[in-house]
């Protein structure tokens, strides 16, 4: 019976396990290769280089140089846009005054230019040039003499008289017809008898209004010389001196002449230390 188990092929004996390197080889021959990792793209690159950033003192001082040229332009454009703001928002009557003001202040620098281009030519046409340039420099030397006020002076003008039966004109009111004037191109200016100068100033007193601290009362007579169909038309403005002044219960008459004196004088005044360097 003994002969007949061990004969029997179903009962043989158990098989051997593969050995550990063909497992492995088995292994590797069924498992499918894994991928390899995807390289990264331009533009990732690019980030990771920038984020997170890295910055030097010197870029950290350009970039708070740039920030400041920023925000330098940005205030500069903003108070351009507030300007022109202010522009649109005015009334007819102040943009036809300002309109007023630029075509006078334009038609006198053509007129001086005009006048500096003919001095020049005479200057170099002339055959006797010394003569004609003292001949030039004692026209300049009256002009200023006239401007400073320690010369009289007379041509066409206009007198504006100013009455104030309720005392409502105050100094700020007559600085502001001074201004339009000479805005208008006004060459000479007398208010009663004080000569009008670049630094004459107003003030209100407890006796009225002083002009340079002289004492004026009214009515107030401002003798003016220049062109008399510009400073006219300039008084009466819409919204122009006229105006406001008859809003100040105060009445204002300008009458036209082709002959107006300004005969208040200003004392000269020499300088005590400054010495001409002219040889």
């Amino acid at each position: 019976m003994s002969d007949e188990r061990n004969d029997d092929p179903g009962r043989g004996e158990a098989e051997e396990p593969p050995a550990p390197q063909e497992a492995a080889a088995d292994r590797t021959t069924d498992e499918p290769e894994q991928p390899a990792a995807p390289q990264p793209s331009g533009r990732q690159r690019l980030v990771a280089g920038l984020w997170p950033p890295r910055a030097s003192r010197a870029q950290l001082t350009v970039a708070v140089l740039l920030f400041v040229l920023g925000l330098g332009l940005a205030i500069q454009v903003n108070t351009t846009s507030d300007n022109g703001g202010t522009l649109r928002g005015a009334r007819q009557e102040d943009l036809v005054r300002i309109l007023t003001e630029v075509d006078n202040r334009t038609q006198r620098l053509e007129d001086e230019k005009r006048g500096l281009e003919t001095q020049r030519t005479e200057l170099q046409s002339s055959s006797d040039q010394a003569a004609e340039a003292l001949k030039q420099t004692r026209q300049k030397e009256q002009q200023l003499g006239i401007l400073a006020g320690t010369v009289g002076a007379q041509g066409p003008g206009i007198t504006l008289t100013i009455t104030d039966p309720h005392g409502g004109v105050a100094a700020d009111s007559l600085l502001d017809t001074l201004q339009e004037l000479r805005a208008a191109g006004a060459e000479a200016i007398q208010i009663n008898n004080v000569r009008v100068v670049a630094d004459t100033y107003f003030t209100d007193g407890t006796d009225g209004v002083r002009i340079d601290g002289h004492q004026v009362s009214q009515p107030y007579v401002f003798k003016v010389i220049g062109n008399p169909q510009d400073l006219e038309p300039a008084l009466n403005i819409p919204g122009g001196v006229v105006q406001t002044l008859e809003k100040e219960q105060a009445t204002a008459d300008v009458v036209r002449s082709q002959k107006i004196v300004v005969d208040a004088l200003r004392p000269s005044k020499q300088p005590d230390y400054a010495r001409s360097s002219s040889r």
